[in-house]
């Protein structure tokens, strides 16, 4: 029986670099779709298991795509662009990115990024039998199963990293997981200087989504790491 193609969703505004990460990514067996400007990477999301994502684009960017696509998906999101300065991946994650390539990129760094990001998505889409289906921690109620978060009811929008971080502090009350702990366990890859400030971003992200009056969710241990208590 064959297997189903992974879907990607390219959007780059420029018919050069779709056309070589089109033929790049065919080469590995994956099923290629492509889109031009931020509306049409929008529209054609739907079934993909990953959107590469080109931040400068005419009209509406990346930045701005991104987060509409995260009020309807979890797809995972890989930005493409030619800016490395810290600030633009600040943008980036606060959008709901995923991950960050810088032009210009290789081969293998481009494929090694894609297949983790799939990698992942798969692997968190798969609801353990063993795994509690529900868990509750003070307001927070998390279904595994769906992946979802409400609070007092209301739904919480997370991108993918947000929510297996937030799983995985609250699924450990109390157990301070520095920087590297969490890095390496949601991204399931090697920690590096630059992938600290990736945690605190995506950290920041749900600390803005989850604010309440009081004590936060997640507190951050002055050079530890982090915990919910």
């Amino acid at each position: 029986m064959e297997m189903e193609k992974q879907k990607i969703l390219i959007a780059d505004d420029e018919p050069e670099i779709r056309e070589v990460l089109r033929m790049m990514l065919e080469s590995e067996g994956y099923d290629i779709v492509e889109a031009c400007n931020a509306q049409e990477a929008v529209d054609r999301t739907e079934g993909a298991d990953l959107v590469i994502l080109d931040i400068l684009m005419p009209g509406e960017s990346g930045i701005q795509a991104c987060t509409k696509i995260r009020e309807k998906s979890n797809v995972p999101i890989l930005f493409l662009t030619a800016k490395s300065g810290e600030h633009d991946k600040v943008l980036g994650f606060s959008a709901g990115g995923d991950d960050y390539l810088v032009k210009p990129f290789s081969y293998m760094e481009l494929l090694s990024r894609v297949k983790a990001l799939i990698r992942r998505y798969r692997v968190y889409q798969k609801s353990e039998d063993k795994a509690e289906k529900m868990i509750f921690y003070r307001d927070l109620t998390i279904d595994t199963e769906l992946q979802s978060v409400t609070d007092n009811g209301k739904k919480i929008s997370l991108t993918e990293m947000e929510y297996q971080i937030l799983l995985l502090l609250v699924s450990n009350p109390r157990k301070i997981f520095s920087v590297k702990e969490i890095y390496e366990q949601v991204w399931k890859e090697d920690f590096f200087p630059s992938s600290g400030n990736t945690v605190m971003v995506h950290i920041r992200n749900i600390r803005r989504k989850l604010e309440k009056e009081g004590e936060p969710y997640i507190q951050n241990v002055w050079g530890r790491g982090y915990c919910v208590n």
